[in-house]
């Protein structure tokens, strides 16, 4: 039968209004809390009760009313635990007031702790407050949330009923404190730049444009981190790191969002060599701390080992690799379209001959590549930003560190030579002079160290790390089309 939810909150709006007549506060300025519930249970250890009181707060989850006596869950933040109420220790006038509560409701429980006969760690209520008033009614508990649009626009009604949400968001939080702690141990520090910026630089992305009313003049919001960090570096901070939102105006799928996180560092005197045992050892390091594991299960039941050393491999050699054709770099531009066509790999004929390459790479190596590999000596054309190699300057000194067919974090020995770097902008942009990136060019011909530079994309790892199947799990707020927007 299904549950009109419309009368659910008539019947609690009449409660509401009844408490206020009894001159009780249905929403209390604040709440004694003493402990958690997680530090309830370290409190009672092995044993089978402790006398001290404690006092905590939550919202109640399940309500079971048992004639004079009542259990009850409430759900905080560090879980759930379960509360024992009793007519003869409240009181008769103070047990019928509880015995108005609704699932949904924020209570306070001040009481004892004791260990029930199916060795359930429960809080033996001494007293019983009503701390806000749920006028909604939570969704069916044995159902949950199935509704997925539901899910993302009304996420703390996730967050309240789907654990493995909050097992997830909480992870993220860790999993970023973890990252900022190893860069610390290592002696990078954290900076601020902005997100508003006149030139969309440091990546090959669409961005978005806003309008400044002050200064009457569009700017951009960031697509990268990067030029502004590398400035960083110029200014002798020689480790340094940012974790920030970027944003993209490209598409939506399970792996990309508009609005996503990035961590972005720069280390003076290293190359892309050091990044790789950086990234390396990062990562290791949030298993140990984190996980507890280096076996990381992904949602369709693969299962990533992130532990020892990790698989190195050149561009060329796996496009080679999974073409079988040795001859591949020697073919014209037409051979390879035809070569893709009979891949059935979808390419745009107009595409130039390096940039097939990188189409054949992402649609027949990419998402292939499962066990954590380092992908080297990259084409100098998909990035201005690097070193050239220095035994052939067609290539690049870089790294992509792909995990689970998808890159995890690209990695360079950066560009530090101003000349050039402007060429090889003005290479990138063509006629596009306004996307020229005068100011730091000019920061790099007061003279930039050499530096290794990593980026890695903060909601990918999460994807990763936690077994989520969709980038939209992995973030508290995706972005979504606004209700009732329909085209």
């Amino acid at each position: 039968m299904s549950i009109n939810t419309s009368d659910i909150f008539q019947v609690r709006l009449k409660k509401l209004a009844e408490l206020r007549q009894m001159g009780i506060d249905p929403y209390r300025q604040n709440c004694v809390q003493t402990h958690t519930s997680e530090q309830v249970r370290v409190l009672l250890g092995d044993g089978d009760s402790w006398d001290g009181e404690v006092s905590i707060a939550g919202r109640i989850v399940t309500f079971r009313r048992m004639g004079k006596a009542a259990f009850l869950n409430i759900l905080d933040r560090a879980g759930t635990i379960q509360c024992y109420v009793r007519r003869e220790e409240l009181g008769e006038e103070s047990y019928e007031l509880f015995g108005t509560y609704d699932i949904g409701d924020i209570v306070g429980v001040r009481g004892n702790i004791f260990r029930t006969s199916t060795g359930e760690v429960t809080v033996r209520a001494l007293s019983i407050i009503l701390v806000s008033k749920s006028l909604r009614a939570l969704p069916d508990k044995f159902h949950g949330l199935t509704n997925e649009d539901q899910i993302y626009r009304q996420r703390y009604l996730d967050l309240i009923m789907n654990q493995e949400s909050r097992r997830r968001a909480f992870l993220r939080i860790r999993i970023l404190r973890a990252i900022r702690e190893f860069l610390w141990g290592l002696d990078f520090v954290e900076v601020e730049t902005p997100m508003l910026q006149n030139v969309a630089g440091g990546a090959a992305a669409r961005p978005f444009t806003t309008h400044m009313n002050a200064l009457d003049y569009d700017f951009y919001l960031r697509i990268s981190l990067e030029l502004y960090l590398k400035r960083m570096l110029i200014g002798g901070f020689d480790r340094v790191f940012e974790m920030g939102r970027v944003f993209r105006n490209e598409g939506l799928s399970r792996r990309h969002n508009p609005e996503f996180t990035m961590i972005e560092l720069y280390q003076a005197y290293a190359d892309h060599r050091i990044m790789m045992k950086l990234v390396r050892d990062l990562l290791q390091y949030i298993c140990k701390n984190v996980l507890g594991t280096t076996n990381i299960e992904q949602s369709d039941g693969k299962v990533i080992e992130l532990g020892g050393e990790w698989r190195e491999a050149t561009y060329n050699d796996l496009i080679i690799e999974a073409t079988k054709m040795p001859n591949w770099f020697q073919l014209t531009r037409e051979e390879k379209l035809e070569k893709c066509r009979e891949f059935q790999v979808e390419v745009d004929p107009k595409l130039e001959n390096f940039a097939i390459d990188n189409d054949v790479f992402e649609k027949m190596v990419e998402c292939h590549l499962i066990q954590p590999t380092f992908v080297t000596q990259l084409p100098k054309e998909l990035c201005p930003l690097a070193k050239l190699n220095q035994q052939n300057s067609q290539l690049l000194d870089v790294f992509e560190l792909c995990i689970n067919g998808q890159e995890i974090a690209p990695a360079y020995s950066e560009q530090n030579d101003p000349i050039v770097q402007r060429q090889m902008f003005e290479a990138q942009i063509g006629d596009d002079i306004q996307s020229l990136d005068e100011e730091f060019l000019l920061a790099m011909e007061y003279g930039m160290p050499p530096a290794g530079g990593m980026g890695i994309g903060i909601d990918r790892l999460i994807i990763l790390l936690t077994g989520a199947a969709n980038i939209r799990d992995t973030m508290l707020y995706p972005t979504l089309r606004p209700a009732g927007c329909e085209r």
